[in-house]
This record gives C-alpha cells, sequence and structure tokens, in this order.
C-alpha cells in the first residue's frame, strides 16, 4: 500500500506520541514498576498542576517516539480523578495524543472543519510541550468516541 503525499493545507500529523492511562491515586509508582518489568523506561515525570491536577510519567519502550503516559490524579478535581469515578474507580484508558508540527496550525485547521476542542486556545503542556485537546464527540456527524490531544514539541523538528 503506497503511502499518500502530504497535503499542505492539513495540520501535519507526525504520529501517535503517547497513549494515556489513568492510574488510582498512589498507585503511580507500582504502575511504573509493572511497566519497567516490560522494557518500558520512564524518561520523565511531572506534576502538572492548573486545570490538569495531575503527576504524570511517561514511559519508552526500545529507541522509538511513541510512548505511555501514566497519569495519577492529584485532587479529586482534576479530570483524570473525575475518569476513574466514572470507571467505578478503576483506571483505565484516558486519551491517545498525536504530534504536530505546529499545534497552532491543527488547531485552526481543525476549528475550520468543525471539530469540538476542549482548549480555547493551544497551551502549555508537559516537558515543554504545547497541546490542545479534542472532545471525544469531536463532530457531530462522526464522533471519534475518543478523547485526543494533539502535541506539539518544540525540542523535535
Amino acid at each position: 500500500m503506497e503511502t499518500p503525499a502530504a497535503t499542505p493545507d492539513l495540520p501535519g500529523f507526525l504520529f501517535v506520541d503517547h497513549v494515556a492511562i489513568a492510574v488510582r491515586q498512589g498507585e503511580l509508582d507500582a504502575q511504573v514498576k509493572a511497566y519497567e518489568l516490560l522494557g518500558f523506561r520512564e524518561i520523565h515525570r511531572e506534576e502538572v498542576l492548573g486545570s490538569d491536577q495531575v503527576r504524570e510519567s511517561l514511559l519508552q519502550i526500545g529507541a522509538g517516539p511513541n510512548l505511555i503516559q501514566l497519569l495519577e490524579p492529584l485532587s479529586p478535581e482534576s479530570p483524570v480523578q473525575k475518569l476513574i469515578d466514572k470507571n467505578g474507580g478503576r483506571g483505565g484508558m484516558a486519551h491517545v495524543a498525536f504530534r504536530v508540527r505546529s499545534a497552532q496550525a491543527a488547531f485552526d485547521h481543525m476549528k475550520a472543519n468543525g471539530f469540538t476542542l476542549i482548549d480555547k486556545a493551544p497551551r502549555k503542556g508537559s516537558r515543554g510541550t504545547t497541546v490542545f485537546f479534542v472532545h471525544p464527540k469531536s463532530r457531530q456527524d462522526t464522533p471519534f468516541g475518543v478523547l485526543f490531544e494533539i502535541v506539539e514539541d518544540p525540542s523535535q523538528d
């Protein structure tokens, strides 16, 4: 199967940046250790405050660009805690993140094409990235059904 040529008016999606998994409060370290038993290695850890209210751990396997992000809520107001509550107190899939060349270009393109965006504009994310979130009901006619995060990493050109 041939890869289609890049279309200049599209927002420049590059690859899956990470898959985010919610973990219950107090379980982040144990979850990291379990992934390490599978060969993953922790490459970043950070507390993300503001509206996110999470402690995150980014895990990588091999040398590829795809990551697993574990998210532990820091407060009852954290969207991750609300997801855990909605799941009957269990952790699980939080979102899928896609890497883009330009978060602003992707944001503008998606907004112009009727996608439901959670953020009013791209914003600062963890590890120096710029991010925004796309609602699971992304479009009325064809909802994705999964929360997406769009990630620009200025350190990776």
